[in-house]
């Protein structure tokens, strides 16, 4: 399993704008191959950040998606919201606590 981790720092202003949008945006990903769960959690400390957090069967999932049309209807949805280009990290559980 990888885990997308994508911080986004939203224009002022747009913020509840960017919210309505990923809400709108699910139904791109939850009908992508290999994805599996969709998060979206903002910052207290600064509002205008957040993460977005995509769990995939494989990077290769993500990578295909990027490519599609669906990833296309997804950015036409949210891009003109962001204040600079979103940061994008895969991981790998390494340690499952509790």
């Amino acid at each position: 399993m990888i885990l997308e981790v994508v911080q986004f720092e939203i224009k002022p202003g747009r913020e509840a704008e960017f919210e309505d949008n990923m809400k709108k945006a699910t139904p791109f990903f939850k009908c992508a191959k290999g994805c599996r769960a969709l998060s979206l959690q903002r910052a207290v400390e600064k509002p205008g950040r957040y993460l977005g957090f995509v769990q995939w069967e494989s990077l290769e999932d993500h990578t295909v998606f990027r490519g599609s049309r669906d990833f296309q209807g997804f950015q036409k949805l949210i891009g003109h919201c962001f204040a600079k280009p979103p940061e994008i990290e895969h991981v790998r559980e390494v340690v499952h606590g509790f």
